[in-house]
C-alpha cells in the first residue's frame, strides 16, 4: 500500500499495515495531514497505533470519520476558550456533526456577537499553544470525582449514566482543560488551521433535546485544513442566506407565522396559497388519470386507532398529547394510513377489485422539537400528498413501477434533476423502533429489493431508516444549498393490514391479506413549496408564479385601457394584477422586478393609438410592442407546456 505525505513523498507499506511498520513515521511527524486512522476497522486516535499491532488505514479531512475527528477537536478547543472567557459556564456536550460542530454551555445569557469574537480570539491563542490531546480513562467513581472538583453536574451525569455498563469513562485533556470523551482526536490543537475556522451562530438548545430540560446555549462553528475551504463554505452560507425559503417567503409576502397562533404553524398568504393550489390541483389531476380515488378524512383519531396501527408504541413521542372528549380520548394525527385502513376495511373486496389506489391531501400534525422548525419546510402542521395503494402480491411490481414513474414525471415538470434513490432498511438490532417480525421484515425487504433490480434503477440502501412497519424507497434531493433530504416516498407494508384485519377474496374464493404501497410524490406540499421557492429564488416558472402578469400604466389616464387589457387576459385564465398607484413607472418596474413577476405590460399613448401592449419580462427585458392576443397566445402555451 503506498500512502502520499505531505511534502510529496511516497511511503510504501505492506497491507495489512502494522504498528511496527508505521509508529516511526508517526512520531517523526510525518503524518501532519492526518486526524485519525481505523484499527481492525474501528476508528480510533492515530497515537493508539503505537502500542498496538493491527491492520492500519489512515485517515484525512477528506475521509468522513477524519473530518468528524478534526471538527471535535475544534469543538473542545471551542470549549476550553470558552471556559477561559467565562469560567461559570457548565459544560455539557460538544460533538461534530454533519457541517461542523457545535457545543453546548450552560450559561446564565446568551452569547452575544461581541462574545463569539472574543471566543474565536481565544481558540486562535489554544491553537498556537500548540497544547497535546491526551487521553486518559478512569474508574467510574474517580471520573465522577474528577468532574465534581471542577463542578460540571452535566458531565457527572452523562458518567453516571455510562456506569455499569461495561464502557471505559475516558477523558482527554489539553493544558489546563479536561473533557470527558470517547474521542478519537488529532495529537495537537496546533493542527487545527488558525484562519480556517469560524464560528457560525449561536441560538438556544435544551439539555438532552428535552423542552422541558435546562435551557442551554449553543455555539456552532465549523473548521477545514485550508483557508480556501472557509472562505467556499462561508460563500456558500450567503448563497444560503439568499436563498432561505423563510426570507423569500416574507419578501414575497406568501406564508407567515405568528407568535400568538404557535411555533411551527405557518399560515399561506394569498399569493402563497395561490401557488399551494396550484401544486394541490397539479398533482390531484395526474393521479386522477392513474387511476386514484381521492377521500377526505378527519384531522383527529382516537387512540385505539393508532394503537390498532402500532403508531401509539412505536411514534408516540412525535404526536401531540391525547386529549379527552366524552370518555373517548382523541390525538391529531400524525400520518393517514391508519384512517386509510378503515375507508379499505368499509368495502368487502375481491382479487378483481384490486388495486385500490386512496389518496388525500391531508392536514398532519407532529410534535416537532423547537430547534427543528424551519419555516414551511418542517413544521408542527403540513399537508401530505398522501396515498395508500392496496394491492396483491403479484401487483406489487407493476404498481411499484407505476408509483416511480409517477415520480419521475413529477420531476421532469418541474426540473429536478439532482436526486438519488435510497433502499432505507431497519435496523435489525433495534427492537423498540421498528415492528418485531424478522420473518415479515425479509420478506418485505427482499421483495423492495427485487422490484428496484427488477426496474434496473440504480440506488444506495441504508441501515435503519424504514418506517416502523416496512421498508421504503426514498428520493432524496439536493438543493442548490443545503444538505439533501427526501421530497418522494414509496414504503412497502406487509404489517398494516393484517393489523386492520384487512381481506379481500381471491381467485380460490379464500380470504387474502393485501399488501399496502405507502406513497407521496410531492411528499408534504409545504415541503416541496419550500425546495421550489430555494430553487428558483422565489422567480417561479410563469405556469406556477402566483401573479404571472402585472400591468402597468405609465399614466392614471392609461388605466382604463390597461384594465380593458388586463380582463382580456384574466377571461383567458393568467393571473392578473394592475398597479394603478400614482407612482413613475420605474417605480412601478423596479417594484414589480422585486416581486419577481414573470412579465409586466406597460401602457401608455402610443399602445393605446395602436391597439397594442408593451411587454417587458423577466428573462429577456423589453421585448417591444404586440397585440394582445398574440401575447394571450405565447403565455398559454408557456403556461400549458410548464415552460421553465
Amino acid at each position: 500500500m503506498n500512502i502520499t505525505l505531505k511534502d510529496g513523498s511516497v511511503l510504501e507499506y505492506a497491507a495489512p499495515m502494522t504498528a511496527a511498520d508505521v509508529a516511526k513515521d508517526i512520531s517523526m511527524g510525518l503524518y501532519r495531514n492526518a486526524t485519525a486512522c481505523k484499527i481492525d476497522g474501528a476508528v480510533a486516535d492515530l497515537r493508539t497505533v503505537l502500542d498496538k499491532d493491527c491492520a492500519l488505514e489512515i485517515l484525512t479531512f477528506e475521509d468522513e470519520d477524519g473530518k468528524k475527528a478534526y471538527n471535535h477537536t475544534a469543538s473542545h478547543i471551542m470549549a476550553q476558550a470558552v471556559k477561559r472567557l467565562f469560567p461559570e459556564a457548565k459544560l455539557t456536550i460538544g460533538p461534530a456533526i454533519e457541517n461542523g460542530y457545535y457545543y453546548d454551555f450552560d450559561v446564565e445569557k446568551p452569547f452575544s456577537p461581541e462574545d463569539l469574537e472574543k471566543i474565536e480570539g481565544e481558540m486562535k491563542k489554544i491553537i498556537k499553544e500548540n497544547l497535546e490531546l491526551e487521553r486518559f480513562e478512569l474508574p467510574v467513581d474517580e471520573a465522577i470525582a474528577l468532574m465534581e472538583s471542577k463542578n460540571e453536574p452535566y458531565k457527572v451525569e452523562l458518567i453516571q449514566e455510562h456506569a455499569g455498563k461495561g464502557e471505559a469513562i475516558s477523558f482527554y485533556k489539553q493544558g489546563e482543560f479536561t473533557e470527558l470523551c470517547a474521542g478519537p482526536h488529532v495529537f495537537k490543537t496546533g493542527q487545527i488551521k488558525h484562519n480556517a475556522f469560524k464560528l457560525i451562530s449561536n441560538n438556544a438548545a435544551y439539555w438532552r433535546g428535552d423542552s422541558k430540560g435546562k435551557a442551554l446555549q449553543r455555539i456552532y462553528g465549523i473548521a477545514f485544513p485550508k483557508k480556501e475551504q472557509l472562505d467556499e463554505y462561508l460563500q456558500k452560507l450567503e448563497e444560503a442566506k439568499l436563498r432561505d425559503h423563510r426570507k423569500i417567503g416574507h419578501d414575497l409576502q406568501l406564508f407567515m407565522t405568528d407568535e400568538l397562533v404557535g411555533r411551527g404553524m405557518p399560515m399561506f398568504l394569498p399569493k402563497g396559497y395561490t401557488v399551494w393550489r396550484i401544486l394541490e390541483d397539479y398533482i390531484r389531476e395526474k393521479e386522477i388519470k392513474s387511476g386514484y380515488q381521492h377521500v377526505l378524512t378527519p384531522c383527529i383519531g382516537t387512540v385505539s386507532l393508532y394503537q390498532t396501527s402500532g403508531h401509539w408504541d412505536h411514534y408516540q413521542k412525535n404526536m401531540f398529547p391525547a386529549m379527552e372528549v366524552d370518555d373517548e380520548t382523541y390525538v391529531l394525527r400524525p400520518m393517514n394510513c391508519p384512517h386509510h385502513m378503515r375507508i379499505y376495511a368499509n368495502t368487502p373486496h375481491s382479487y378483481r377489485s384490486l388495486p385500490v389506489r386512496i389518496g388525500e391531501i391531508a392536514h398532519d400534525f407532529r410534535y416537532e422539537a423547537s430547534g427543528t422548525l424551519k419555516g414551511i419546510e418542517r413544521g408542527r402542521h403540513f399537508c401530505q400528498n398522501d396515498a395508500h395503494l392496496f394491492v396483491t402480491p403479484e401487483q406489487i411490481k407493476d404498481e411499484f413501477a407505476k408509483v416511480v414513474d409517477l415520480i419521475f414525471e413529477t420531476y421532469q415538470d418541474f426540473g429536478i434533476t439532482d436526486y438519488r434513490l435510497v433502499l432505507s432498511l431497519r435496523d435489525p438490532e433495534d427492537k423498540e423502533k421498528y415492528h418485531d417480525d424478522d420473518e415479515m421484515w425479509n420478506t418485505a425487504e427482499d421483495a423492495l429489493r427485487d422490484v428496484l433490480n427488477s426496474l434496473n434503477l440504480d440506488y444506495t440502501e441504508e441501515i435503519g431508516e424504514a418506517a416502523f412497519y416496512g421498508p421504503k424507497l426514498d428520493v432524496n434531493v439536493k438543493p442548490a444549498v443545503g444538505a439533501e433530504y427526501t421530497l418522494s416516498t414509496c414504503q412497502l407494508d406487509f404489517c398494516l393490514p393484517a393489523k386492520f384485519n384487512l381481506t379481500y377474496i381471491d381467485k380460490d374464493n379464500k380470504p387474502r391479506t393485501p399488501v399496502v404501497l405507502h406513497r407521496a410524490i410531492l411528499g408534504s406540499l409545504d415541503r416541496f413549496m419550500a425546495y421550489l421557492i430555494e430553487e428558483t429564488m422565489g422567480a417561479f416558472p410563469t405556469w406556477l408564479a402566483p401573479v404571472q402578469v402585472k400591468f402597468l400604466p405609465i399614466a392614471d389616464r392609461h388605466q382604463d385601457y390597461a384594465a380593458a387589457m388586463m380582463q382580456q387576459l384574466q377571461d383567458a385564465g393568467v393571473r392578473c394584477e394592475l398597479d394603478d398607484r400614482s407612482e413613475k413607472i420605474g417605480f412601478k418596474i423596479r417594484s414589480a422586478q422585486m416581486e419577481k413577476i414573470p412579465y409586466m405590460i406597460l401602457v401608455g399613448d402610443k399602445d393605446i393609438e395602436a391597439n397594442t401592449i408593451s411587454v417587458r419580462s423577466r428573462k429577456n427585458g423589453d421585448e417591444g410592442a404586440t397585440s394582445i392576443e398574440a401575447f394571450i397566445a405565447r403565455i398559454k402555451e408557456e403556461i400549458d407546456t410548464k415552460a421553465r
